[in-house]
């Protein structure tokens, strides 16, 4: 039984305690972010789509802020500290916008969600990375070709949970009753990452005396390795242009379901059902495609299945950008992105040293990807302002998905050498 189980699901018998821990910790981050989504994305709308380059601005700002704390943090405090502390202060943020929505005055109603679309912007880069690094930290290269896509197919699980809860529960409770149940599964989470260190020395290779000490190196080290290695720039590549057709897409999103919807109880309803169909499909391949994938072809074929199908989604949207091709492209994208894309980029940092895993991977999860949000919002305004359309606007990402393709290419062909320069 021990065998057909293993191979089935390739975990080994002195993983499986540390392997479930870390499956509740992801389920309850992700129920606990896509609660919080589909708010976020109707309230984006709602302040008009003019607004969106201020609050991608705006996030990018507070990404720059926090970043050089949290390497401050990872520079002084042992990782059993520094990652309940950094879960619980976006708890306690969590819990003030909750008071916010519930009793704050009308007139500063615009305010408090320009804020909170900032704050779940950063909370969804930060709170996310926060978990890989752990896993990409406490788990080897060979552990993560068999383990990453059942972390990601946790991600999915928690997602499809989360997007589940807010399409049922926010006519009755409202945002401030979701914020609440996103704050429970946050601090869930908190307690299972208490519980995977229980269990690491009898489940990853990785483990050794120095994981419970600091990390240690400067606040900014992280960015400037990141610009110093080819190897850690080519990953920053492969997320900037990422974030700026993922961007472009969100605001075609934006331009179209606002002419489309006029309710925001339905906007919110819409954007929570696309996030279920999404979360749905992705289980099912992560469950039974990611990791046979991974397995039989390597990590080409993964990483570059995103960019590659984006050059279509773009072309398609472009001559056709209606409300059906929309839910088609964003669909596919993000399936591909969570079936593939994620737990294979998570992937490349298992050939980065223990500093670069948290310090260089949280610059590039935030700072380098809401960059690419900047490029990409302000770009698609100045565009927009000199008379674009919606349909010429997709083309303008067919040609970047082509620069994301090659640089996809290349990181491939660089993880397979046994050992990389990074």
């Amino acid at each position: 039984m021990k065998k057909i189980f293993e191979k089935a699901t390739g975990i080994k018998e002195e993983e499986l305690h540390s392997v479930i821990w870390a499956l509740i910790y992801i389920i309850s981050l992700f129920l606990s972010y896509y609660v919080l989504r589909p708010i976020r994305d109707e309230l984006g709308v709602a302040n008009g789509v003019d607004k969106l380059p201020w609050l991608f601005t705006g996030t990018l700002i507070v990404m720059l802020l926090v970043s050089p704390v949290f390497s401050y943090m990872v520079r002084k405090l042992p990782r059993e500290k520094f990652i309940p502390w950094s879960y619980r202060f976006l708890s306690l943020n969590l819990f003030f916008f909750s008071l916010a929505f519930l009793l704050g005055n009308p007139a500063l109603t615009t305010w408090i969600s320009r804020a909170f679309f900032i704050w779940v912007s950063v909370f969804n880069l930060f709170a996310i990375s926060i978990f890989w690094s752990f896993i990409v930290d406490i788990f080897n290269r060979e552990q993560g070709k068999r383990l990453f896509g059942i972390f990601s197919a946790g991600a999915t699980l928690g997602g499809l949970l989360g997007a589940t809860t807010t399409s049922l529960l926010i006519n009755k409770i409202g945002n401030s009753g979701l914020f609440l149940v996103s704050i429970i599964f946050i601090e869930l989470a908190v307690y299972s990452s208490k519980k995977i260190s229980l269990y690491i020395p009898n489940a990853s290779l990785n483990k050794n005396e120095d994981d419970k000490k600091e990390i240690g190196g400067g606040i900014f080290s992280g960015m400037m390795h990141t610009f110093k290695s080819p190897y850690l720039l080519a990953i920053a590549a492969f997320i900037l242009l990422y974030s700026i057709t993922s961007t472009f897409l969100y605001y075609q999103q934006a331009n179209i379901t606002s002419s489309y919807f006029h309710n925001r109880d339905e906007r919110t309803t819409f954007f929570a059902n696309i996030d279920i169909l999404v979360n749905v499909i992705t289980l099912f391949l992560q469950i039974f495609i990611t990791g046979k994938l991974i397995h039989k072809f390597g990590v080409i074929l993964t990483l570059c299945a995103l960019p590659f199908i984006s050059i279509f989604s773009f072309a398609a949207l472009g001559l056709h950008p209606i409300i059906l091709v929309l839910v088609i492209v964003q669909v596919v994208r993000r399936v591909l992105n969570f079936s593939f894309a994620r737990p294979t980029r998570e992937l490349l940092f298992t050939s980065s040293s223990r500093e670069d895993r948290y310090k260089a991977k949280n610059f590039i999860d935030t700072v380098v990807y809401r960059g690419g949000d900047q490029v990409a919002g302000w770009g698609y305004s100045l565009f927009s302002s000199i008379g674009f359309s919606v349909s010429q606007l997709a083309f303008i990402a067919v040609p970047i998905s082509v620069a994301w393709l090659l640089i996809s290419v290349w990181l491939s062909k660089k993880f397979n050498i046994n050992s990389p320069e990074v």
